[in-house]
């Protein structure tokens, strides 16, 4: 076996031209497919590609709250130099690199050298009894007031979040084998009258008598019909033989019992048969 290095090609312009003689080192990259041992020397790399910016601060007044309150300062006595200072270097430190973010924060460091400014100069002259004005007094309240939001705010970030904390809890229910039928309207039921009505003028009794009907005791008669029957058809419980009066006197007796819950009206779908059964509680 050979002991002799293998021969390599020439190095592409650009990369160096002094290769390992022993190609089993880990490759940096590969280049075409080609293991590439050392970083070619025109390697353009710009100069924010491996800097990393993190805004550690969500405004103006959160970065001078962090200020005042990291060293322990008396919001009611801010003072204004040293507080400006730093303020103003972080500004400078943003602003080279990203100069849209910075346009709050200069906004809010041209109010502090205002209020700086103002306080060298003499204060305004002001009615007997009355104190001067502090000109930090409305930047003390801006930055009280962002206080209690942002203390506010995690407060409520630490209650429990739905999908974040817990998820609600959901079971599946079976459904019930009873069979429930769907409840009867009024246009189907007088839909179903009317055939009866249809049908008993096809047979009509000529004998003119006077008769006093009970809605009462009609009322036990479709009862009776009913007792040990799971359904009834509802054309069964008229006998069109009895004349209209005693079709009038029944149907107006099932209204009554279905009014006291005594019976049930049901059909198993739309322009269905109506079925009629007594009203009981499933035990």
């Amino acid at each position: 076996m050979s002991t002799e290095s293998p021969s390599l090609e020439p190095a592409p312009e650009g990369l160096d031209t002094v290769l390992p003689a022993v190609v089993d080192h880990v490759a940096v990259a590969r280049l075409y497919g080609e293991p590439l041992f050392l970083m070619p020397r025109d390697l353009y790399i710009p100069p924010d590609a491996l800097q990393v910016f993190l805004e550690a601060f969500e405004g103006p007044l959160d970065l001078l709250l962090y200020l005042i309150r990291k060293q322990n300062f008396n919001i009611l006595d801010i003072p204004m130099a040293g507080v400006t200072r730093q303020y103003l270097s972080y500004v400078d430190e943003i602003r080279t690199h990203n100069l849209e973010l910075a346009a709050e924060y200069l906004l809010m460091a041209a109010m502090l050298i205002e209020i700086k400014s103002r306080m060298l100069l003499p204060p305004k002259r002001v009615a007997e009894g009355e104190e001067a004005e502090d000109p930090r007094a409305e930047l003390v309240r801006r930055l009280l007031e962002y206080e209690q939001m942002k203390l506010a705010a995690h407060r409520l970030n630490e209650l429990p979040h739905l999908g974040r904390d817990f998820l609600r809890a959901q079971v599946y229910v079976e459904q019930s084998l009873v069979p429930r039928f769907p409840d009867v309207h009024p246009i189907d039921l007088q839909s179903a009258w009317r055939d009866i009505l249809s049908r008993a003028k096809l047979v009509q009794h000529h004998t003119i008598s006077r008769e006093a009907l009970s809605v009462r005791e009609h009322m036990s008669i479709v009862l009776r019909h009913l007792q040990g029957r799971k359904f009834v058809e509802f054309g069964e419980l008229f006998d069109p033989k009895q004349g209209t009066a005693v079709l009038v006197v029944t149907f107006i007796a099932m209204l009554e019992l279905a009014k006291e819950t005594l019976i049930e009206l049901t059909q198993a779908e739309a322009f269905a048969p109506i079925y009629v059964r007594l009203a009981y509680t499933p035990q």
